[in-house]
């Protein structure tokens, strides 16, 4: 099922790679702009306006250790090095409508957030939530994992689907944009909660914090497979 859905969203790309991204507005600004989140999280960590800091002392350090990292696939798109390409920026699984029949996708939903930007933010996304072992609100961190497989059968079918456009460089940093997008779904949890949670709908007082912390944990195990240095 996994391998479907990556072919899914090849097949969204493959159809777009002629389009002229640049003519496309951006409808939420910065949106994966990795360099602006971690200026955002440093601000709210040094403005503290719910006195949580003290809370997620580990999970402010393991943000911080890495913002020489953060900058690489914005950095590229602006030297003209990443293709700029119609991207869909909310590839979850939700947003796939599955034949109850056949059980193979059959259209991608939720097209409000497509924007000009690059093809490894919608890989690293979809990466980001489909190849973990647990829910993205997993209490008990024992339970979550990046899964490897689910990770190969994605990008199986994504790069089935996708070959007739991709460049050698996009498909280099596949690995990497998965790491990316899951350092900055947490980093963008973690500047919700210690602004208060203005942003993400929680049920609890630590929502955000969990959230974190299940990407964080999801972060440090791709770091050992992909062999990323921190």
């Amino acid at each position: 099922m996994f391998e479907l859905c990556g072919e899914a969203f090849g097949n969204f790309q493959n159809a777009l790679k002629d389009f002229d991204a640049s003519a496309l507005v951006e409808t939420i600004p910065h949106f994966h702009d990795t360099p602006k989140r971690y200026v955002d999280f440093d601000s709210a960590v040094k403005t503290d306006v719910r006195g949580r800091v003290e809370t997620c002392k580990d999970e402010i350090e393991f943000i911080t250790k890495r913002k020489d990292t953060y900058g690489k696939i914005a950095d590229m798109l602006i030297r003209g090095e990443l293709p700029l390409r119609v991207t869909h920026n909310d590839t979850k699984l939700n947003n796939i409508l599955i034949d109850e029949k056949s059980g193979k996708p059959r259209a991608i939903i939720d097209l409000n957030t497509v924007m000009p930007g690059s093809l490894l933010y919608d890989f690293g996304d979809s990466i980001r939530f489909g190849a973990s072992t647990a829910c993205e609100d997993e209490k008990d961190l024992s339970k979550v994992h990046f899964s490897i497989e689910l990770y190969e059968a994605y990008k199986s079918g994504f790069l089935r689907a996708a070959s007739g456009g991709i460049t050698e460089k996009e498909v280099e940093l596949l690995p990497y944009s998965a790491y990316l997008m899951t350092i900055e779904c947490g980093m963008r949890f973690l500047t919700d909660y210690l602004c208060g949670d203005t942003y993400f709908i929680t049920k609890y007082a630590e929502h955000n914090l969990v959230r974190v912390r299940t990407q964080l944990k999801l972060a440090s195990e791709m770091e050992k497979k992909f062999g990323i240095i921190s």
